[in-house]
């Protein structure tokens, strides 16, 4: 068989596996704010500045859950884990400018 035509078959064979895949994986629409919600949870940051601020307690609140989960950990490989866990946040606070420029483009 043609190597262009087979690779044409496996593409479009892959692609109707997957298709089943990528609509199951939309997020349901949001419903909006619930009660006892905070109203300043639904209200986007206005400037670089509050978005800058926000992204860095999202990383201080990742750092965090990462440090739970070490704690779940066998104790043999705890002390791995919360060094990556730390290494992480470092790289992320120290290229949170540019996470921030990626997630909001002007």
């Amino acid at each position: 068989m043609n190597k262009q035509i087979t690779h044409t078959a496996l593409a479009g064979l892959l692609l109707a596996c997957l298709a089943p895949l990528a609509q199951a994986q939309t997020a349901p629409p949001v419903a909006g704010p619930q009660a006892g919600d905070p109203a300043r949870w639904y209200q986007a940051d206005s400037t670089p500045q509050a978005q800058l601020r926000t992204l860095q307690k999202e990383i201080g609140a990742a750092l965090a859950e990462a440090k739970k989960a070490c704690r779940q950990e066998a104790p043999a490989n705890r002390a791995a884990c919360l060094k990556t866990a730390q290494d992480t946040y470092k790289q992320d606070m120290a290229n949170a400018q540019s996470l921030r420029d990626a997630a909001h483009p002007k």
